[in-house]
């Protein structure tokens, strides 16, 4: 147990103490988010929190022993890049051929078993997986608390199937996550920025495919536990399609956005989310050890519950439009 506990309270110290050192750093004016037409923020906020969580983890890792230089390796290549976005701006062909590459270097350097014509849907899945964690990170507490419950749920998980190893990666991220948390809850001191929402991301797909392949869950586990991200940012994407925008700007149209126009605000947006975030985790982690029956059905009440969330948002969005 200590062996455990010891690399969690080095994450969560770690990620707490830099980013409480570097929010009185004199340099933390060169590393401003501005807010935009399209942000949701209204004041000039830190958006280094992100590159915390990273060291965090790095750290945490290498002493408690975790030898898995694969998902290190693309995580670490992941947060150069998005720092180097962050800070210069690039362009998004260079995003996407950098993200890209990192998930085809991670399937080679940890040969799944996978059939050659599921490699490119994987590479995909990925791919989406690693941006969409970053464009569902712009409300306050948002990603962090995706972070806290989705990693909670991938280290529950592991230690009910005895993979201590995925129990101590899982467990670092969400307690470097818990770190970051309590700075970024609303009214938020800093950010995340790209160089902790693109490296999170990939940790969700990389992780969810290690249990896979460890035989720790299923392939919709790590897809419930995560659904409060990928269904807003898959069906946010899908519709803009549909309109024929363009999807690589940025805008203020996902679900979790629209709550925060609305007159929810930050803070109650957020705890609403975490509702929902322990709700799929716990769901996702009692059906591990259920019939298929029960795994399809609550699969199924998932989508119920999606759809008409969704559809009542949709409603209270066009009436509030038209005031």
């Amino acid at each position: 147990m200590l062996e455990i506990l010891l690399p969690l309270i080095l994450a969560l110290g770690l990620s707490f103490s830099l980013i409480l050192f570097l929010l009185r750093a004199p340099f933390l004016a060169q590393v401003l988010d501005q807010p935009n037409a399209r942000s949701l923020h209204v004041a000039p906020t830190p958006r280094f929190g992100g590159f915390v969580i990273i060291v965090a983890i790095l750290v945490s890792w290498s002493l408690a022993g975790i030898t898995d230089w694969p998902t290190s390796t693309c995580m670490a290549v992941l947060a150069i890049l998005s720092l180097l976005d962050d800070v210069k701006g690039l362009n998004v062909g260079w995003r996407f051929l950098g993200h890209t590459s990192a998930a085809v270097a991670f399937l080679l350097m940890l040969p799944l078993p996978l059939h050659i014509l599921l490699l490119v849907p994987v590479i995909l899945a990925m791919v989406w997986m690693i941006n969409l964690y970053n464009f569902m990170d712009g409300s306050d507490g948002l990603a962090g608390g995706m972070a806290l419950f989705g990693f909670g749920a991938y280290a529950v998980s592991a230690s009910l199937a005895v993979d201590k190893t995925l129990i101590l990666q899982s467990a670092v991220v969400a307690a470097a996550s818990l770190g970051f948390l309590w700075f970024n809850f609303h009214p938020a001191r800093i950010f995340m920025g790209d160089v902790g929402s693109i490296p999170l991301g990939f940790l969700a797909a990389a992780l969810g495919l290690l249990g896979l392949q460890h035989g720790d869950w299923p392939l919709w586990f790590p897809i419930l536990v995560f659904s409060p991200f990928i269904v807003d940012a898959t069906v946010t994407l899908l519709k803009r399609l549909l309109r024929r925008e363009k999807i690589w700007q940025a805008h203020r149209s996902h679900y979790y956005q629209r709550l925060v126009q609305m007159g929810w605000g930050h803070r109650k947006t957020a705890i609403a989310e975490y509702v929902l975030m322990l709700a799929a985790g716990g769901s996702a982690v009692f059906l591990l050890h259920q019939s298929i029956l029960m795994v399809l059905f609550i699969l199924m009440l998932w989508v119920l519950v999606y759809a008409v969330v969704m559809w009542l948002i949709d409603r209270l969005w066009t009436a509030h439009v038209r005031i």
